[in-house]
């Protein structure tokens, strides 16, 4: 049973990602029906922390306070990403997962989980910033960058900001249906349910510096990317053999020039539908997908959602 929760804070915690975690599970809403769940914030480094925005956060509740939890909720902070953590706090992390408590990182909060050894062997999420340097630092998780939460039961994780919402209603519809978390979506004015997997709205601009040998033929790429070209009139440009050029391009931009091009390709489309009022038709012409119908199969693969529904998100609805 969901009932006893538990938002853990460290000195640097985000006041938005705490939020998150409060809005769902601190509030009464027995006036509605609603689940009442006994909540508390806990600190694991002592009564008052700061935070980046520039106020302080008191806590009553220390460590002690993750014993009786069904929940534990670790919200993101300042530094994370390479801070040490307290071995009481991975201790007592540890413990609640071994006792059959569930833990939910919410953005950089992830990283607490994995310095516990919580993700070892497990499947999780991250925001794509941060996913390669998780990736590193804990190289025995199955790190995936495109998503917006994972629930690797009980380790359930999640992307950026707004993903922490999302992972909280998945908890709570997991738990308590559906019901009680659109319900609760709805007092928030938040979608009521964003699927795990779909992906988060990434722009990965390629890191020029690592590209000595094909970096010349990238620039070209980009320029003509409504062109279809094959590995060897690409080979042929940087003055190589088409097999070795593969093998270059693989080094030095860790894929295939296939799935480079690709990935540009609906980086421009993006761009496109984010910024101009072109129709669909136009921009997969000017994106080099062909037709319509290829941009769609191409972006719904890439993002989990179609080049209309992507343009209303960014736009509004009056833009598709």
């Amino acid at each position: 049973m969901l009932k006893n929760v538990v938002a853990v804070v460290l000195d640097g915690v985000h006041p938005f990602e705490l939020g998150v975690v409060c809005e769902v599970f601190g509030l009464d809403r027995s006036d509605e029906g609603l689940p009442v769940y006994d909540f508390a914030v806990a600190s694991g480094e002592g009564p008052a922390l700061t935070t980046p925005a520039g106020f302080g956060v008191r806590t009553e509740h220390g460590l002690e306070r993750l014993e009786s939890a069904d929940l534990i909720a670790v919200p993101a902070g300042k530094a994370y990403l390479t801070r040490d953590y307290p071995p009481e706090l991975l201790d007592a992390l540890r413990r609640a997962v071994d006792r059959g408590t569930r833990v939910l990182s919410v953005c950089s909060g992830v990283f607490v989980l994995g310095a516990a050894g919580l993700l070892d062997g497990r499947r999780c999420a991250a925001h794509w910033r941060h996913a390669e340097q998780l990736a590193r630092r804990y190289p025995r998780t199955d790190v995936e960058p495109d998503v917006l939460y994972v629930d690797d039961d009980p380790v359930i994780t999640s992307a950026g900001t707004a993903a922490g919402i999302d992972a909280c209603l998945h908890l709570v519809r997991k738990e308590q249906g559906p019901e009680v978390a659109n319900r609760i979506a709805r007092r928030m004015v938040v979608p009521p349910h964003r699927d795990g997997g779909q992906a988060q709205y990434v722009e990965r601009p390629l890191p020029r510096s690592r590209c000595d040998t094909v970096g010349e033929v990238l620039a070209w790429m980009e320029r003509h990317l409504d062109r279809e070209v094959t590995v060897e009139q690409l080979a042929a440009r940087a003055h190589m053999a088409p097999r070795t050029f593969a093998r270059r391009f693989q080094q030095e931009t860790g894929t295939t020039p296939y799935r480079w091009l690709l990935r540009q390709r609906v980086l421009l489309a993006q761009h496109l539908l984010e910024s101009t009022d072109e129709t669909v038709d136009a921009i997969a012409g000017r994106a080099g997908f062909g037709t319509a119908a290829a941009l769609r199969h191409q972006f719904v693969r890439a993002l989990g959602t179609t080049p209309n529904a992507y343009r209303r998100t960014f736009r509004g609805p009056s833009a598709a």
